[in-house]
């Protein structure tokens, strides 16, 4: 089944951490969590670049790092689609890790407006409950 590239991928150009990185670390969280399963099929360089107004050899790059891990297998006439492995095959730890570049971005954000933690927190919370 093929992804949309706008319903998959999103960048932040002013971020510190580079486009490509952006992109490897989304791919990592979708099949981390299962959004992704062994066989779906990503969209192509030229899509996701011209999706999102970036240099393919951006997204080439990212899809290769990907491929290098093994995360993703390059299938003849078909394009990259996630490779097969176990669901479980990361750890919670693993998984929680992905999240963590995401967190400190919100938690810097969180102490640059001056919000306190139970405050955070409570937030935090009431989204993890809404996405339920």
């Amino acid at each position: 089944m093929a992804v949309h590239t706008s319903q998959l991928f999103s960048i932040t150009p002013g971020s510190t951490e580079p486009i490509y990185r952006q992109l490897v670390e989304q791919v990592r969280r979708l099949v981390a969590g299962g959004q992704m399963a062994p066989g779906d099929e990503l969209p192509s360089v030229r899509d996701v670049a011209s999706s999102l107004a970036v240099n393919p050899m951006t997204v080439s790059k990212a899809y290769g790092l990907l491929e290098t891990e093994g995360l993703l297998a390059r299938r003849r006439g078909l394009g990259m689609l996630v490779a097969e492995r176990p669901r479980s095959s990361r750890s919670q730890a693993e998984r929680a890790a992905l999240l963590r570049p995401t967190l400190e971005r919100a938690a810097r954000e969180a102490r640059e407006l001056e919000l306190d933690p139970d405050t955070v927190l409570d937030l935090f919370t009431h989204l993890l409950k809404e996405a339920s």
